[in-house]
């Protein structure tokens, strides 16, 4: 390994860093933890330490340790939408635990309410959600992330998270108790300030017809499983649309579709998804993103934007 790679893959905790952590949450911290297993790319280097934090305490308790020492830290949900170096993240990675999944979904009125933690499953959330007539959540079914994670990225389809947003509350070092904030939606991004945790989240949707709602649901499903290869490791769309334009329409008119760099491919099925097809590592896939890019710019003019977030230490070698 040359000594560039040695020193950006290096542990940024000290001794005591490691004693106070362990100190603190046990066997829940894992030291030089690798993270392929917690990615939907099933891709990714160590972290420097790992912790699965249980409740807002804990979290308040680390944002509180993160500022004092300066330390960077990622929050890693679901693992979809993310591809992490080979070399890993310094500092300090989180999951929230179980406490953050919990799902209470009720109605008032004319109104579906959904209150849960950051971690819910996208999933569970649109089918409890669906099984009491809100309407509009077929625009978030099929989405493999948790709530907190596909709220920040404001995902959707035709319509998206933001417009079912009431309220949202966060957590950050330099404010770690839970508190509420106001956020603004665009496409694939909200003004979310790059240090807030999300994590709880209230929706609120119009009830419709439950009988209805979860059909066009399940229709809708069907459809996703069958325009994308659901059965291999990938993180969703890489690409985002362009105006007036599809990613996959032109990586597709550029010919991509099957190229391969070691392990990762160009979905077959689906152009704007790469999946790891064996034994691929992040160099593979963010080498084929860049052909991709570069090949679509060339031919049609269109610099493509990723959707998908690169992070941690991309080596150059082995």
């Amino acid at each position: 390994m040359s000594l560039t790679n040695a020193l950006a893959t290096a542990s940024l905790l000290t001794a005591e860093d490691r004693a106070a952590l362990q100190q603190s949450f046990g066997d829940r911290v894992r030291f030089d933890e690798s993270l392929a297993v917690y990615t939907s790319w099933k891709i990714g280097g160590p972290a420097d330490a790992f912790i699965t934090v249980e409740h807002e305490d804990e979290l308040a308790t680390v944002m509180a340790l993160c500022f004092k020492r300066r330390l960077p830290w990622f929050v890693l949900g679901s693992g979809s939408n993310v591809l992490i170096g080979d070399g890993g993240l310094r500092g300090i990675v989180l999951r929230l635990g179980a406490a953050f999944a919990a799902i209470d979904a009720r109605v008032e009125g004319e109104t579906v309410l959904v209150e849960a933690g950051a971690a819910a499953s996208m999933p569970a959330l649109t089918a409890r959600a669906a099984s009491l007539g809100a309407s509009g959540i077929g625009s978030l079914a099929g989405i493999p992330g948790t709530l907190g994670g596909s709220l920040r990225m404001n995902a959707g389809t035709d319509r998206e998270m933001g417009e079912f947003g009431r309220e949202l509350w966060v957590q950050s070092p330099s404010k770690p108790q839970p508190h509420a904030i106001a956020v603004q939606y665009f496409y694939r991004q909200t003004s979310l300030a790059r240090d807030a945790i999300v994590t709880r989240v209230s929706l609120a949707f119009a009830q419709g017809d439950p009988m209805s709602v979860r059909e066009e649901m399940q229709a809708r499903l069907v459809r996703r499983k069958s325009t994308q290869p659901v059965a291999l490791p990938n993180a969703g769309s890489c690409f985002l649309n362009p105006p007036g334009d599809k990613a996959a329409r032109l990586i597709e008119a550029a010919g991509a579709k099957g190229w391969r760099v070691g392990g990762a491919e160009v979905s077959t099925l689906h152009a704007n998804f790469i999946n790891n097809v064996g034994g691929a590592s992040a160099k593979d896939v963010s080498t084929l993103l860049a052909r991709v890019r570069r090949t679509v710019f060339e031919r049609f003019g269109v610099e493509l934007q990723l959707e998908v977030h690169l992070v941690g230490v991309f080596v150059d070698e082995a």
